[in-house]
């Protein structure tokens, strides 16, 4: 069976380019729709991906394709569906604020 891959992508200028020809090449659909969601960019917009689509409860490869990267795969173009399956899962759960303040407020939010 074919993977559903959602494509998204930061805004600079090589991850857009990139964007581009990956959905040439493989297909795109709604993050709601897909099997996996692959996020070009850097750490920050992985993060960014993560918590945009947290309820779906999809898995999310993210590719390199910005300034900073540690939390990526290197960015390579070829055998894409190849390389998420190989890929290693790995479960985030992201620490919840619960702040209150003085005046009796309440705020949570994820890190």
């Amino acid at each position: 069976m074919t993977q559903r891959i959602a494509l998204v992508a930061s805004h600079g200028p090589e991850a857009q380019a990139e964007l581009a020809k990956l959905k040439e090449r493989y297909g795109d659909v709604a993050p709601e729709e897909a099997d996996v969601i692959v996020a070009l960019g850097g750490d920050g917009f992985m993060l960014r991906t993560l918590h945009r689509h947290l309820s779906l409860g999809k898995p999310v490869y993210g590719m390199k394709l910005g300034t900073v990267g540690f939390l990526l795969n290197p960015f390579h173009a070829d055998d894409l569906p190849a390389r998420i399956a190989r890929a290693q899962p790995t479960v985030m759960r992201p620490l919840a604020m619960h702040a209150h303040s003085e005046s009796g407020t309440s705020v949570e939010a994820l890190a």
